[in-house]
């Protein structure tokens, strides 16, 4: 199993990657969007709101693409991800018709929270950029 320790760290980076930049990407091209529902849930500051959403979502899926800083990268997408969760897939707030979608939205996000946390705990293995700074 260990040799397949990198080559796994590196598919999980890459799948990871997978759900945030495609994200982070639409949501320049839809940045009224993306600030108007935002502001519908009643955080203040929307426009920041969906910049932020951007850079981490953009810069976070590069950075586990590349294996660059990947510890920082995966921690600010596990916060990310954790407080968008409680506030857009708030499900216990929600009309008993959209319960289920949203509560499989939130698991889903916990689920991304746990392999981003994993990344954060071991690293981003030998096929990354961060393993070739370090020698």
């Amino acid at each position: 199993m260990n040799t397949l320790q990198n080559p796994l760290a590196l598919v999980s980076r890459l799948l990871l990657a997978a759900v945030f930049l495609p994200a982070g990407i639409s949501k320049i091209g839809g940045f009224e969007g993306t600030a108007g529902y935002i502001a519908s849930v009643g955080l203040p500051m929307p426009a920041l709101g969906a910049a932020v959403a951007i850079a981490v979502e953009v810069l976070g899926g590069v950075a586990l693409i590349l294996g660059l800083g990947t510890r920082w990268a995966a921690l600010a997408l596990a916060a990310f991800t954790l407080v968008a969760s409680f506030f857009f897939h708030n499900f216990w707030a929600m009309p008993a018709e959209q319960q289920m979608m949203q509560q499989l939205m939130f698991m889903k996000n916990i689920g991304l929270v746990g392999g981003l946390l994993a990344l954060v705990a071991f690293g981003a293995g030998a096929f990354s950029l961060d393993a070739r700074r370090k020698g």
